[in-house]
Order: structure tokens, then C-alpha cells, then sequence
């Protein structure tokens, strides 16, 4: 879809898309955030607040993979849509989880059959070249067992919008510090 209609579309009466400011970031943000080249924004996956489309309770998070779209439900039928890069279809993941833990600049450490897949990878400090990027949700199954899926930031931010990852849920950078602020801890997460 072309700029000019992108707009057009935003603009038509009924449409409540709202971009939503940035949110507030360390000095240690700041500095490697900038070490990771950030493209122009697709406006299909711009982060705004829109009516929640998904009907679920405020506080669940909704990943609809095939629209490459992640809604975080507020109170009062409102939802903030962020643009995201999911599972390509060897790897795809769908189901009910919670996030366990949270994690500003985490380690990687990326599981055995990702090494056996591709021997090059390794695990890495948090930092701007680690893949899982600025912030990362862990989710767990209804049994509290990890599902080794994870909502995180990405050193590849010109791949938002496509199906590339090994089943993680990416977000950009600044998008994932506004969600990791904004989700409460034990937060549902639908994937589809």
C-alpha cells in the first residue's frame, strides 16, 4: 500500500488510530538504541492506540501473527497496536501463555536445537548487537513449564512486518521498552 493511501486510510473518519509517545529512556537506552540503525517506519506497524480489536480482558497481550500485529488491551475497549516480526512457518508458535519474567537488556542464550540448526550461534550479552534487543518477555505455559518464546526487541529492525524469526514475537526497540512499561508481571498472552 502506497504512503499517499496509507494516509488516506488513517484519515477516514471512523478510523481511531492515535500515535502514542515515546516512552521515557536511560541514558544506557539512549546510547545503544542508537548503535542500531532504525529504518523508516512502515506505517502499517507504527505503534498507535487504537479500538481494541481482540475483545480481551485490559492487561492481555494478543499477537495475530498473520497480520504481523501485537495488541496490548487497555481499559475502556482501547488497545495499542505495535508492528512485529513473527515465527516464519517451519517455526511458528500459537497458543495461551504468561510472561514469567521480565528483562531489561538480557543475555542470550539460545537454545540447543537453534545451535544445532545454525552452529554459528552463540549465546551473547544484553546489549545493541544481542538479537533479543532492548527488552524481554518470557512466556511460560499453563503448567508454568518456559516455552523457550520470548516478546523482545530486535538488532533488525528493518524485518518488522515479515515472518523471518525462529518463533520468538519481535518488536522494535522503542516498541518493546512501551510494552515491557506497560505489562504487568503473570500477563496472559494469546498467540494466533
Amino acid at each position: 500500500m502506497g504512503t499517499a493511501l496509507m494516509g488516506a486510510v488513517l484519515a477516514l473518519p471512523g478510523c481511531q488510530y492515535r500515535a502514542t509517545p515515546d516512552p521515557e529512556l536511560s541514558a544506557k537506552d539512549k546510547e545503544w538504541m542508537a548503535m542500531v540503525p532504525e529504518p523508516e517506519v512502515d506505517r502499517r506497524f507504527a505503534r498507535y492506540m487504537i479500538e481494541d480489536p481482540t475483545g480481551e480482558a485490559p492487561g492481555t497481550i494478543v499477537v495475530e501473527t498473520k497480520e504481523r500485529q501485537l495488541y496490548y488491551v487497555l481499559p475502556d475497549r482501547k488497545a495499542i497496536r505495535y508492528g512485529v516480526t513473527v515465527g516464519d512457518e517451519a517455526y511458528g508458535w500459537n497458543g495461551t501463555a504468561r510472561i514469567f519474567r521480565k528483562a531489561a537488556w538480557p543475555d542470550w542464550h539460545p537454545p540447543a536445537e537453534m545451535i544445532k540448526r545454525w552452529p554459528h550461534v552463540h549465546a551473547m550479552q544484553g546489549g545493541p548487537a544481542n538479537p533479543l534487543g532492548a527488552r524481554a518477555l518470557y512466556l511460560a505455559d499453563a503448567g508454568g513449564k518456559d516455552t523457550l518464546y520470548r516478546i523482545h526487541g530486535t538488532n533488525e529492525p528493518e524485518r518488522i512486518g515479515q515472518a523471518v524469526s525462529s518463533g520468538c514475537i519481535r518488536m522494535r526497540n522503542i516498541d518493546v521498552v512501551d510494552l515491557y512499561n506497560r505489562v504487568g508481571a503473570d500477563a496472559k498472552v494469546i498467540v494466533r
